[in-house]
Protein backbone atom coordinates (compact mmCIF):
# COMPACT_ATOMS: atom_id res chain seq x y z
CA UNK A 1 0.00 0.00 0.00
CA UNK A 2 2.88 2.38 0.72
CA UNK A 3 4.32 1.80 -2.74
CA UNK A 4 0.88 2.29 -4.27
CA UNK A 5 0.58 5.58 -2.39
CA UNK A 6 3.94 6.81 -3.65
CA UNK A 7 3.03 5.76 -7.18
CA UNK A 8 -0.29 7.57 -6.93
CA UNK A 9 1.40 10.74 -5.64
CA UNK A 10 3.81 10.70 -8.58
CA UNK A 11 0.87 10.27 -10.92
CA UNK A 12 -1.07 13.12 -9.34
CA UNK A 13 1.91 15.48 -9.55
CA UNK A 14 2.12 14.77 -13.26
CA UNK A 15 -1.62 15.27 -13.70
CA UNK A 16 -1.47 18.54 -11.77
CA UNK A 17 1.08 19.71 -14.31
CA UNK A 18 -1.43 18.85 -17.03
CA UNK A 19 -4.16 20.74 -15.17
CA UNK A 20 -2.03 23.90 -14.92
CA UNK A 21 -1.26 23.73 -18.64
CA UNK A 22 -4.96 23.45 -19.42
CA UNK A 23 -6.03 26.13 -16.92
CA UNK A 24 -7.31 28.47 -19.63
CA UNK A 25 -9.28 25.72 -21.34
CA UNK A 26 -12.58 24.01 -20.36
CA UNK A 27 -12.24 21.57 -17.47
CA UNK A 28 -10.50 18.42 -18.64
CA UNK A 29 -10.77 15.06 -16.90
CA UNK A 30 -7.28 13.51 -16.79
CA UNK A 31 -6.95 10.23 -18.64
CA UNK A 32 -4.48 7.59 -17.44
CA UNK A 33 -3.29 4.67 -19.53
CA UNK A 34 -2.52 1.50 -17.54
CA UNK A 35 -0.35 -1.02 -19.39
CA UNK A 36 -0.04 -4.46 -17.79
CA UNK A 37 1.81 -7.55 -18.96
CA UNK A 38 -0.51 -9.90 -17.05
CA UNK A 39 -4.28 -9.91 -16.59
CA UNK A 40 -6.37 -7.81 -14.22
CA UNK A 41 -7.12 -10.87 -12.08
CA UNK A 42 -3.41 -11.65 -11.69
CA UNK A 43 -2.74 -8.26 -10.08
CA UNK A 44 -6.15 -7.54 -8.55
CA UNK A 45 -4.77 -6.71 -5.09
CA UNK A 46 -2.26 -4.27 -6.57
CA UNK A 47 -4.94 -2.63 -8.71
CA UNK A 48 -7.12 -2.20 -5.62
CA UNK A 49 -4.19 -0.57 -3.80
CA UNK A 50 -3.50 1.70 -6.76
CA UNK A 51 -7.12 2.88 -6.96
CA UNK A 52 -7.22 3.38 -3.18
CA UNK A 53 -4.07 5.49 -3.38
CA UNK A 54 -5.74 7.68 -5.99
CA UNK A 55 -8.92 7.96 -3.88
CA UNK A 56 -6.85 9.01 -0.87
CA UNK A 57 -5.63 11.92 -2.99
CA UNK A 58 -9.10 12.86 -4.16
CA UNK A 59 -9.15 11.08 -7.53
CA UNK A 60 -12.16 8.80 -8.05
CA UNK A 61 -12.29 6.67 -11.17
CA UNK A 62 -15.00 7.64 -13.68
CA UNK A 63 -15.75 10.82 -11.69
CA UNK A 64 -12.70 13.06 -11.94
CA UNK A 65 -10.21 10.67 -13.53
CA UNK A 66 -10.46 8.11 -16.34
CA UNK A 67 -8.26 5.02 -16.61
CA UNK A 68 -7.75 3.16 -19.87
CA UNK A 69 -6.67 -0.40 -19.01
CA UNK A 70 -4.75 -2.55 -21.47
CA UNK A 71 -3.59 -6.07 -20.49
CA UNK A 72 -1.37 -8.41 -22.49
CA UNK A 73 -2.71 -11.47 -20.56
CA UNK A 74 0.84 -12.88 -20.34
CA UNK A 75 1.37 -12.57 -24.13
CA UNK A 76 4.35 -10.23 -24.11
CA UNK A 77 4.40 -9.80 -27.89
CA UNK A 78 1.10 -7.89 -27.58
CA UNK A 79 2.59 -5.13 -25.43
CA UNK A 80 3.97 -2.91 -28.25
CA UNK A 81 0.56 -2.87 -29.94
CA UNK A 82 -1.22 -2.05 -26.67
CA UNK A 83 1.29 0.71 -25.85
CA UNK A 84 0.79 2.25 -29.29
CA UNK A 85 -2.97 2.14 -28.74
CA UNK A 86 -2.65 4.16 -25.51
CA UNK A 87 -0.49 6.71 -27.32
CA UNK A 88 -3.12 7.05 -30.05
CA UNK A 89 -5.73 7.70 -27.34
CA UNK A 90 -3.55 10.64 -26.21
CA UNK A 91 -3.63 9.69 -22.54
CA UNK A 92 -2.01 12.18 -20.17
CA UNK A 93 0.22 9.61 -18.49
CA UNK A 94 0.99 5.89 -18.83
CA UNK A 95 1.38 3.63 -15.77
CA UNK A 96 3.36 0.44 -16.33
CA UNK A 97 3.38 -2.60 -14.08
CA UNK A 98 7.00 -3.63 -14.61
CA UNK A 99 9.95 -3.59 -16.97
CA UNK A 100 8.18 -5.88 -19.45
CA UNK A 101 5.58 -3.16 -20.09
CA UNK A 102 7.81 -0.14 -19.46
CA UNK A 103 10.02 -0.87 -22.47
CA UNK A 104 7.24 -0.99 -25.09
CA UNK A 105 5.66 2.11 -23.55
CA UNK A 106 9.01 3.91 -23.76
CA UNK A 107 9.45 2.81 -27.36
CA UNK A 108 5.95 4.05 -28.20
CA UNK A 109 6.43 7.59 -26.85
CA UNK A 110 9.05 9.97 -25.53
CA UNK A 111 6.50 12.72 -24.92
CA UNK A 112 3.84 11.18 -22.65
CA UNK A 113 5.04 10.79 -19.03
CA UNK A 114 5.48 7.15 -17.93
CA UNK A 115 5.21 6.08 -14.27
CA UNK A 116 6.62 2.60 -13.63
CA UNK A 117 5.19 0.73 -10.66
CA UNK A 118 8.31 -1.38 -10.29
CA UNK A 119 11.47 -2.28 -12.15
CA UNK A 120 14.36 -4.45 -10.93
CA UNK A 121 17.01 -2.31 -12.65
CA UNK A 122 15.70 0.78 -14.47
CA UNK A 123 19.24 2.15 -14.99
CA UNK A 124 20.58 -1.14 -16.36
CA UNK A 125 17.52 -1.50 -18.57
CA UNK A 126 18.23 1.92 -20.06
CA UNK A 127 14.97 3.51 -18.91
CA UNK A 128 16.53 6.27 -16.80
CA UNK A 129 19.91 7.98 -16.48
CA UNK A 130 20.13 7.49 -12.69
CA UNK A 131 17.87 6.90 -9.68
CA UNK A 132 18.56 10.42 -8.40
CA UNK A 133 18.02 12.15 -11.75
CA UNK A 134 15.98 9.92 -14.06
CA UNK A 135 15.74 12.41 -16.95
CA UNK A 136 13.51 11.76 -19.96
CA UNK A 137 9.83 10.96 -19.55
CA UNK A 138 10.05 8.00 -17.10
CA UNK A 139 9.81 8.05 -13.31
CA UNK A 140 8.39 5.72 -10.65
CA UNK A 141 9.63 2.97 -8.36
CA UNK A 142 12.53 0.53 -8.50
CA UNK A 143 12.70 -2.89 -6.83
CA UNK A 144 16.39 -3.78 -6.73
CA UNK A 145 16.06 -7.15 -4.99
CA UNK A 146 17.21 -10.03 -7.23
CA UNK A 147 18.82 -11.66 -4.18
CA UNK A 148 15.35 -12.68 -2.97
CA UNK A 149 15.40 -15.52 -5.51
CA UNK A 150 18.46 -16.99 -3.81
CA UNK A 151 16.74 -16.72 -0.46
CA UNK A 152 13.78 -18.63 -1.90
CA UNK A 153 16.08 -21.57 -2.61
CA UNK A 154 17.57 -21.40 0.89
CA UNK A 155 14.11 -21.61 2.44
CA UNK A 156 13.17 -24.49 0.15
CA UNK A 157 16.28 -26.35 1.29
CA UNK A 158 15.25 -25.86 4.93
CA UNK A 159 11.83 -27.35 4.24
CA UNK A 160 12.99 -30.23 2.02
CA UNK A 161 16.01 -31.51 3.92
CA UNK A 162 17.13 -34.02 1.24
CA UNK A 163 16.81 -31.50 -1.57
CA UNK A 164 19.35 -32.19 -4.34
CA UNK A 165 17.59 -31.25 -7.62
CA UNK A 166 15.42 -28.20 -8.21
CA UNK A 167 13.56 -27.24 -11.36
CA UNK A 168 13.59 -23.47 -11.90
CA UNK A 169 10.75 -21.99 -13.95
CA UNK A 170 11.47 -18.63 -15.56
CA UNK A 171 10.87 -16.55 -18.66
CA UNK A 172 14.06 -15.66 -20.53
CA UNK A 173 12.37 -12.75 -22.32
CA UNK A 174 11.49 -11.08 -19.00
CA UNK A 175 14.11 -8.37 -18.20
CA UNK A 176 14.50 -9.38 -14.55
CA UNK A 177 14.91 -13.09 -15.28
CA UNK A 178 18.68 -13.19 -15.85
CA UNK A 179 19.53 -11.40 -12.60
CA UNK A 180 17.18 -13.56 -10.54
CA UNK A 181 18.53 -16.75 -12.11
CA UNK A 182 22.12 -15.75 -11.30
CA UNK A 183 21.17 -15.36 -7.64
CA UNK A 184 19.54 -18.81 -7.61
CA UNK A 185 22.68 -20.29 -9.19
CA UNK A 186 24.89 -18.71 -6.51
CA UNK A 187 22.67 -20.10 -3.76
CA UNK A 188 22.55 -23.53 -5.44
CA UNK A 189 26.35 -23.69 -5.54
CA UNK A 190 26.59 -22.95 -1.81
CA UNK A 191 23.82 -25.44 -0.97
CA UNK A 192 25.14 -28.12 -3.33
CA UNK A 193 21.85 -28.25 -5.21
CA UNK A 194 21.60 -29.07 -8.92
CA UNK A 195 19.35 -26.81 -11.00
CA UNK A 196 17.28 -27.60 -14.06
CA UNK A 197 16.22 -24.38 -15.80
CA UNK A 198 12.94 -24.54 -17.74
CA UNK A 199 12.05 -21.60 -19.97
CA UNK A 200 8.36 -20.58 -19.96
CA UNK A 201 7.79 -18.11 -22.78
CA UNK A 202 4.08 -18.76 -23.22
CA UNK A 203 1.33 -20.67 -21.39
CA UNK A 204 1.73 -23.68 -23.71
CA UNK A 205 5.23 -24.23 -22.28
CA UNK A 206 4.01 -24.82 -18.72
CA UNK A 207 2.77 -28.42 -18.85
CA UNK A 208 5.77 -29.68 -20.89
CA UNK A 209 8.04 -27.99 -18.34
CA UNK A 210 6.55 -30.07 -15.54
CA UNK A 211 7.02 -33.19 -17.63
CA UNK A 212 10.69 -32.27 -18.05
CA UNK A 213 10.99 -31.63 -14.31
CA UNK A 214 9.70 -35.13 -13.58
CA UNK A 215 12.09 -36.63 -16.14
CA UNK A 216 14.92 -34.68 -14.50
CA UNK A 217 13.92 -36.19 -11.13
CA UNK A 218 13.38 -32.79 -9.53
CA UNK A 219 12.73 -32.85 -5.78
CA UNK A 220 11.03 -29.45 -5.87
CA UNK A 221 10.71 -26.39 -8.05
CA UNK A 222 11.17 -22.65 -7.79
CA UNK A 223 9.15 -20.17 -9.88
CA UNK A 224 10.86 -16.90 -10.74
CA UNK A 225 8.68 -13.81 -10.90
CA UNK A 226 7.43 -12.99 -14.39
CA UNK A 227 4.22 -12.07 -16.23
CA UNK A 228 3.65 -15.39 -18.00
CA UNK A 229 3.83 -17.49 -14.83
CA UNK A 230 1.92 -14.90 -12.78
CA UNK A 231 -0.91 -14.87 -15.26
CA UNK A 232 -1.11 -18.68 -15.18
CA UNK A 233 -0.45 -19.10 -11.47
CA UNK A 234 -3.46 -21.36 -10.85
CA UNK A 235 -2.33 -23.78 -13.57
CA UNK A 236 1.25 -23.70 -12.26
CA UNK A 237 0.14 -24.34 -8.68
CA UNK A 238 -2.23 -27.15 -9.71
CA UNK A 239 0.49 -28.88 -11.76
CA UNK A 240 2.89 -28.63 -8.82
CA UNK A 241 0.31 -30.34 -6.61
CA UNK A 242 -0.42 -32.99 -9.24
CA UNK A 243 3.32 -33.64 -9.63
CA UNK A 244 3.75 -33.80 -5.83
CA UNK A 245 6.51 -31.20 -6.02
CA UNK A 246 6.98 -28.76 -3.12
CA UNK A 247 7.44 -25.30 -4.57
CA UNK A 248 8.33 -21.73 -3.70
CA UNK A 249 7.12 -18.64 -5.52
CA UNK A 250 7.99 -14.96 -5.68
CA UNK A 251 4.43 -13.69 -5.21
CA UNK A 252 1.95 -14.20 -2.35
CA UNK A 253 -0.92 -14.72 -4.80
CA UNK A 254 0.25 -18.32 -5.30
CA UNK A 255 -0.16 -19.03 -1.60
CA UNK A 256 -3.56 -17.36 -1.65
CA UNK A 257 -4.74 -20.03 -4.12
CA UNK A 258 -3.63 -22.68 -1.64
CA UNK A 259 0.01 -23.46 -2.41
CA UNK A 260 3.05 -23.93 -0.18
CA UNK A 261 5.26 -20.88 0.15
CA UNK A 262 6.25 -17.51 -1.31
CA UNK A 263 9.00 -15.06 -0.45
Amino acid sequence: MKKAGVLSILLVLILLGVAVTDAQQPTKVPRVGFLGATSASAISARLDAFRQGLRDLGYVERKNILIEYRYAEGKLDRLPELAAELVRLKVDVIVTGGSGSTRPANEATNAIPIVMAQDPDPVGNGFIASLARPGGNITGLSTLAPELSGKQLELLKEIVAKLTRVAVLGTSTSPANAQALREVELAASALKVQLQYLDIRSPKDIEPAFQEARKGRADAFLALTGPVLANQRTQVADLALKSRLPATYGQPEYVEVGRLMSY
